[in-house]
């Protein structure tokens, strides 16, 4: 079969879906310059707004590995005669650029590309050379979902120039429900498209509208519960304990054994063993993670920790306030990060604090680790705060991750004793007991916001016993 044989082939196949398309494309333009309008961080002034404001591309959350999820949704691709594909292959390639680094996942959702989106079949061989071993190296799996016939001619084209080891990355999905496996769906950016698109292909296969299903009351926790629950709930069960104590054990872990590990928080591990350990922790058992012989592994767990409380550690309330980050002069953002702080809940503050202060350990030991305050935070941004609704936007991730980064690089300034507006809120542990007044910080941070590196924290209380 030649390559026009093929291409004639590929394009009978997009056809089909030409009716549907059109009464979608008006659909997708209304609703990507809302969403543009929605997300009052993404500027015009954003180096590729012209292909960013279409929410082609999204960060989503992450995956049961606990790696980072990047989905591309084909059905918000614009008429190819409005879209540069260059310019998408270049912000591509910038947005990759910044998980790269670290073990990732993308999604792609098929359902909506047609021939008058779909770059040409010479765009997508330049684009698979230019996605070079970089980037395929930390690519742990690639889900592509409702593919068609079209998919499987791709593949026969491409097949000689992919490896076998990249095929083996790729799982194809014929039904959302079979994503759900792998994925927290619920963190997914999945377009209304692909979910009307979906609920049709059931109906069909079913040959009759989907039931409605009936979901079981929730079961209370247990008492033992560590995943899962509400810092208040830990607190109560733990005799009134401020750090949870799957936090405690594994930060205490690492301290001692890991703060020189290269990569540390930066590799994911099995999923079977992350559940054991969850399941072990939630049973009120012990967990001795010299047995697993790897150091990622409570690594890991402290970051499933983090995600899978109720509300984030940094809570919902200040996700606005924080997003304003960037707009703020570099000088006074320390002087912000301790007002926006202020607001939260003393016991979000204080288990905050134990962390902020380990991880600053850790970035004192880059030298060893490669892992500096600005690859902690870009690991911790999005599991220590997420929007109440949905899933942090591509251009949220900005703002997150830079004030994590201050966080961690100024732990001991911003952390020091202050007085919030009719209480007093704690400083870490071992922090002096005198607290400063808030005007006498704002001078500080102009002389030391952007270059002093704060005196290490002393070591956080590990007088707790690893096991429940």
């Amino acid at each position: 079969m030649s390559r026009q044989d093929v291409e004639e082939l590929a394009n009978i196949e997009l056809q089909r879906d030409e009716e549907a398309a059109a009464v979608l494309g008006a659909v997708r333009r209304t609703s990507a310059v809302a969403m543009a309008a929605q997300d009052p961080t993404l500027s015009t002034s954003h180096p590729f707004y012209d292909v960013a404001r279409h929410g082609i591309l999204q960060v989503a959350g992450e995956d049961h590995f606990g790696r980072r999820v990047v989905t591309f949704s084909c059905c918000r691709l614009p008429p190819s005669h409005e879209l540069n594909h260059q310019r998408l292959l270049e912000y591509l390639k910038h947005t990759l650029d910044q998980y790269v680094e670290n073990d990732y996942t993308v999604v792609y959702f098929h359902h909506g590309l047609n021939s008058r989106n779909k770059p040409s079949l010479g765009w997508l061989q330049s684009a698979y050379k230019e996605f070079d071993r970089k980037y395929k190296k930390n690519l742990k799996a690639l889900y592509v979902v409702h593919p068609t016939s079209f998919i499987k001619v791709l593949w026969n084209i491409f097949k000689p120039l992919i490896s076998h080891k990249f095929g083996k990355k790729v799982t194809y999905f014929n039904y959302l429900s079979e994503l759900h496996e792998h994925l927290k769906c619920d963190q997914l950016v999945i377009p209304p498209e692909v979910l009307r698109y979906d609920e049709k292909l059931r109906s069909l296969h079913e040959g009759r509208p989907p039931p409605s299903a009936k979901m079981p009351p929730p079961r209370p926790p247990l008492p033992t519960q560590q995943f899962g629950v509400s810092l208040q709930y830990l607190k109560d069960k733990n005799q009134g304990e401020l750090i949870p104590p799957v936090l405690r054990f594994t930060v205490t872990y690492l301290r001692e054994k890991g703060l020189r590990t290269e990569g540390l928080f930066r590799r994911s591990a099995s999923v079977q063993t992350v559940r054991e350990i969850q399941r072990l922790y939630n049973q009120g058992k012990p967990v001795n993670f010299d047995d697993y012989g790897d150091i990622h592994v409570p690594a890991v767990i402290l970051k499933t920790f983090l995600r899978e409380l109720p509300q984030p550690l940094l809570t919902f309330e200040a996700y606005e306030q924080i997003l304003g980050i960037t707009s703020v002069e570099s000088s006074l953002r320390v002087t912000c990060c301790r007002q926006i702080l202020r607001s939260l809940p003393e016991h979000n503050y204080t288990v905050l604090s134990y962390l902020m202060g380990f991880l600053h350990a850790v970035s004192q030991e880059s030298i060893f680790n490669k892992m500096n305050s600005s690859n902690l935070a870009c690991v911790f941004g999005l599991n220590l705060i997420w929007p109440s609704q949905g899933a942090a936007s591509l251009s949220a991730l900005v703002p997150l991750n830079l004030f994590t980064e201050l966080l961690i690089e100024y732990y001991e300034k911003i952390f020091s004793a202050q007085e919030a507006p009719g209480e007093y809120v704690p400083g870490p542990a071992g922090a002096s007991k005198q607290s400063s007044p808030f005007t006498r910080g704002c001078a500080a941070d102009r002389r030391a916001a952007g270059l002093a590196r704060p005196v290490p924290p002393q070591s956080p209380p590990t007088t707790a016993g690893r096991h429940l």
